[in-house]
């Protein structure tokens, strides 16, 4: 193949992915309802060249697996880095702050990605995620007897249960302290404002200054589990590394910032989606009341149908080709999972939800390949007791005004800004434990 020049920015004439006028109806930030922009693309554009952002958007299912699955020509390195480039205010408030931290997993390369991944997995572990399960239900039942002692009747699911949920799972794993739950709620948000989003020069300040906080927080961490043994993640992985692993302060502190916000930041989403979904969908809620055990598969297929990841960004390592369209070396792509999802090449029906489907599993919502998604199971598994506990204390559970919820404006993740509920239940209702 001839070589071709990297993209700069501008629509990269001849390479058959041009975006049309209106992109298809794409917006990239938009996260209502981006699904039937997906399907449009899916079936008249593929890979389309979005010159707004600079990222050649992918759209089929065989794509966006194969891009994940080849990371010698598909480089994660841009993963993490700012869609929006850091203004010059933000770039010296995080430089004078010490911030030097870019990704714990997701944006390295083999191999350095093949070395710190098999040491973080010798302590993200399925023993230690089954050790925190009794904590996890009781926190959710703790939740929903909040909900109910209000008397209204009525709840809001992201704050009520999917928001301090996760967040505690996660700091008490890593052994941090859980009274600043709403603190490293706000450094998240921050880290997928500052990452994700669309801010201006001016907006950025403040996530700036959350960013460097965020990072002084994990580094201490660190020292801390150097100074006191203790029963922790990062106990266990300094613990590796004083018995000879190869694996750096700094790297210990950049895994715990990416799981401080990796191991909450899309949980919540997804027991927010999974009830969001469940309910829009009543036959599907009412079949898991009446019996419990589909509920892991009911999870996968709300993480096919509406996932809290839709879109990840790989960089092409070399000239190639996707789908008869050449992409140039040092072109960024947007893989859309949230698309890939519903491919009906892959899925059938893909645009219905259906618990009972037998390729659920297929999703891409946790990646595929070398980087697919260290904290799964603890995902899922949270999401699981979650729905096991709603569903036999409020069984007749209802969604109120689904049509009216919004989502955060991000490139990558499709959050729920609230899910309003009615629990049509009497305290009396709760079971005992």
């Amino acid at each position: 193949m001839t070589s071709t020049p990297a993209i700069s920015g501008g629509c990269p004439m001849g390479f058959g992915a041009e975006a049309p006028a209106g992109h298809h109806g794409y917006e990239p930030f938009a996260m209502e309802n981006p699904f039937p922009s997906y399907a449009k693309m899916r079936s008249e554009q593929p890979v389309m060249f979005d010159e707004r952002t600079g990222l050649y958007v992918l759209t089929r299912y065989d794509d966006v697996k194969a891009v994940f699955e080849d990371w010698e020509t598909f480089s994660s390195e841009n993963a993490q880095a700012p869609v929006r480039k850091r203004g010059p205010q933000a770039t010296k408030i995080m430089n004078d702050g010490g911030f030097t931290t870019y990704s714990g997993l997701s944006a390295r390369r083999p191999p350095e990605h093949t070395r710190i991944r098999a040491i973080a997995q010798k302590a993200f572990t399925p023993p230690r995620f089954k050790a925190l399960e009794p904590m996890i239900r009781e926190n959710v039942r703790s939740a929903i007897e909040q909900m109910l002692a209000r008397g209204d009747g009525h709840a809001e699911i992201v704050a009520d249960l999917a928001y301090s949920l996760p967040t505690i799972t996660i700091v008490t794993l890593i052994g941090a302290d859980i009274s600043k739950v709403d603190t490293y709620k706000r450094w998240s948000d921050s880290r997928a404002a500052m990452t994700w989003g669309d801010l201006s020069d001016e907006e950025q300040i403040p996530h700036a200054h959350n960013l460097v906080e965020y990072w002084d927080e994990c580094q201490k961490l660190v020292a801390e589990a150097h100074a006191t043994e203790g029963d922790s993640l990062t106990a266990d992985l300094v613990k590796a590394q004083n018995e000879g692993a190869e694996i750096t302060d700094h790297e210990i502190a950049s895994l715990l910032y990416s799981l401080l916000f990796a191991g909450h930041e899309t949980t919540t989403t997804l027991i927010s989606n999974c009830v969001r979904v469940l309910l829009e969908h009543r036959d599907a809620w009412d079949a898991l009341v009446a019996e419990p055990k589909q509920i892991p598969k009911a999870i996968d297929e709300v993480l096919r149908y509406s996932g809290s990841i839709v879109g990840w960004r790989r960089k092409a390592l070399k000239d190639t080709e996707i789908a008869g369209v050449q992409i140039p070396q040092g072109a960024e792509l947007l893989l859309l999972m949230g698309s890939a999802n519903r491919d009906e090449s892959r899925f059938e029906n893909g645009e219905d939800f259906d618990i009972t489907r037998a390729n659920a599993r297929d999703h891409l919502s946790f990646g595929f390949g070398i980087h697919y998604c260290l904290g799964n199971m603890l995902a899922k598994l949270q999401a699981k007791i979650a729905l096991e506990e709603l569903a036999s204390a409020l069984p007749n559970l209802q969604l109120v005004d689904g049509d009216a919820i919004t989502f955060r404006k991000n490139i990558s993740f499709r959050v729920p800004d609230f899910v309003n509920v009615t629990l049509n239940a009497d305290a009396d209702s709760l079971k005992e434990a």
